[in-house]
Parts: C-alpha cells; sequence; structure tokens
C-alpha cells in the first residue's frame, strides 16, 4: 500500500516512520520538508491511502477529498465535525466508493489494555463496580505556545478522547451520563485540567486527564466484585505494569499476578498493520473479513465531547 502522510507534525513523522517503505510524500502547508502543500497537488496515481494528521478544524474537508477519490484514510482522533451529520456523510461516502475512514485510537493496541478487556471480558472478575483512570503529560507550555491548540475544551478533547474511548474498548456501549468534577485553566487559556465522572449506571467511572503531570504517567483502577485489576504507566513511559489482584473473603491480603513489561511502544506500528489490513478487507492473519467503514463510534463520542466541551468552556476557571 502506497502512502501520503498529510501534516508534518509530530504525530506526522510519527507515521511516516512507521509507514517505512510503503511512504511516497508527505504534504504540509508549512513544513518545507514536505513535497507538497496540499493534498490536492499530489497525483492520484502516486497512492492508495492519506494518513491524517492535521489540526481539527480541515479534518471533514480532507477526508471528503480522499473518499471522494476512493483513497483510504487514517485519520487522528477525535474525528471532529461541526456537525454530527458530517461524520455520517463521510461513512456513506466510505461505503458508496468500497474505501476505509478510520479513526486512530492508538491505545487500543498497548498490551495491557487489550490484557484488561480480555479480563473484564472473561467475566472473571464478577461484576465491575468501578474504573477510575488518569491520564497526564506535561506538555502545557507546548499546548499554550502552539498556533492552534490552546483553544477550545483543551485538555478534554486531546486526552479525554482517549480516556472515554478505552471505557467503550473495555465495557462496551456506556451511557453519555458524563457530568464535571472540575476544569481549571491553571496555565493554559482552554482547561489543562479535567475531571468528569459518570455514576448512572455501573461500572461508574472516573477520569481525570492533565497537562501539568511534568512527569507523563497513566494509571487505571478497575475494583470489581472477585477481585480488582491494575494498570500503572504506558509502554512509551515504562516500564508498565498489569496487576491482578484476587479477592480473598471475608477478608485478607489478596494473591496477586504482576506483568511488568520494558519496551518502546508498539502502538503505532501495531494499528498501521490494523489499518492496512483493513484497507485489504481481511485481518492480520489474512483472513477475509469484508471490513467496512463504521464511524458509529465517533458519532457517539463527537456527541459526548460537544456537550462536554460547551460546558467546560463555560465551567472553566
Amino acid at each position: 500500500m502506497r502512502v501520503v502522510v498529510a501534516g508534518l507534525g509530530v504525530q506526522g513523522h510519527k507515521r511516516r516512520r512507521v509507514a517505512g517503505d510503503d511512504f511516497v510524500a508527505a504534504v504540509d502547508p508549512v513544513n518545507m520538508e514536505a513535497r507538497y502543500r496540499s493534498i490536492a497537488e499530489v497525483p492520484l496515481a502516486d497512492y492508495d491511502a492519506v494518513l491524517a494528521c492535521i489540526p481539527d478544524e480541515p479534518k471533514i474537508e480532507l477526508l471528503t477529498y480522499c473518499l471522494e477519490n476512493k483513497k483510504h484514510v487514517l485519520v487522528e482522533k477525535p474525528l471532529w465535525a461541526r456537525q454530527e451529520s458530517e461524520i455520517a456523510a463521510l461513512e456513506a461516502l466510505a461505503h458508496k466508493n468500497g474505501v476505509i475512514c478510520y479513526t486512530a485510537y492508538n491505545h487500543r493496541f498497548e498490551p495491557h489494555f487489550v490484557r484488561m478487556r480480555d479480563l473484564i471480558s472473561s467475566g472473571e472478575l464478577g461484576k465491575i463496580y468501578s474504573c477510575r483512570m488518569f491520564y497526564g503529560n506535561g506538555t502545557a507550555r507546548l499546548v499554550r505556545d502552539s498556533a492552534w491548540r490552546d483553544q477550545g475544551a483543551g485538555v478534554l478533547p486531546d486526552l479525554g478522547s482517549h480516556l472515554i474511548d478505552t471505557c467503550r474498548f473495555w465495557f462496551g456501549d456506556i451511557a453519555d451520563q458524563f457530568e464535571f468534577i472540575g476544569v481549571h485553566c491553571f496555565e493554559n487559556r482552554a482547561p489543562d485540567h479535567v475531571i468528569i465522572h459518570c455514576e448512572g449506571a455501573l461500572p461508574r467511572l472516573e477520569l481525570e486527564m492533565t497537562l501539568l503531570m511534568w512527569r507523563n504517567h497513566f494509571t487505571c483502577d478497575i475494583l470489581a466484585e472477585r477481585g480488582s485489576a491494575h494498570i500503572e504507566s504506558l509502554c512509551k513511559w515504562g516500564p508498565s505494569v498489569f496487576i491482578r489482584r484476587s479477592r480473598v473473603l471475608p477478608s485478607g491480603r489478596p494473591p496477586e499476578e504482576i506483568v511488568t513489561l520494558v519496551q518502546d511502544d508498539p502502538t503505532w506500528a501495531l494499528e498501521y498493520e490494523h489499518f492496512k489490513a483493513l484497507c485489504a478487507g481481511g485481518t492480520k492473519t489474512g483472513a477475509k473479513t469484508g471490513a467496512k467503514t463504521d464511524l458509529s463510534s465517533d458519532i457517539w463520542l463527537h456527541r459526548v465531547l460537544t456537550r462536554l466541551g460547551a460546558e467546560a468552556v463555560r465551567g472553566k476557571r
């Protein structure tokens, strides 16, 4: 598969590196390292797919162009649009032209995230009572100094989209009953520290995200009927630790199973291989799936993030 990388920022350079020999050209309106200034300049015969690592505002226009010209496209999360109907239109266009439009949530390929999903789906934990996640990095100054990032709901769509998507990855459909515990602009114009929760059904969810964690870190604690499960850090910040504790009745110190990973971040390469398999209509094992574009999760996330984003902007302090 021949790919064009649109947007040569931090993510674009990662995508280009992972694409390896599949990479044929880059597009960027300001980075002179790119061969083209716009996607329309790239000869259609030269590529099969686009890796779109661009700001939110031009996403719909670029994706529409790609899909109209029967090009597969991977777009960095979240799939932002002014109206929900624009995302539905992209899905319909992809179906019409038999191509894939895929929104990248690379944390779904984090080894301990997959391990957590499999443990939850096994039912071995019993009823899941609570899930609390914290995701923090130290990019507040970089965001503030960016020409486009320090605006709107800030950290909410940036890191919050990952956390909410992870909830769906682990628990399936969840209710849109999220409310704010706190919204703060400690250093930036847009919110740089946000906590949301969802108390309407089990598991209860609490998600904290910040740009003010000077040592990048992720934690998760899941409390359940027959024990608990925990994640400390991601592979890219390693070591990444998964802990499973089995409940002792009526009480007592639980036995622990601990898996520690010390490795480079595998998620970008795994996600790219997944995208290529979707474009080929199959899976990594070669089995045909008749894969089709499905943006239903993106539509749901757009609805949730639009509502929460508006409330965050009103409630920031």
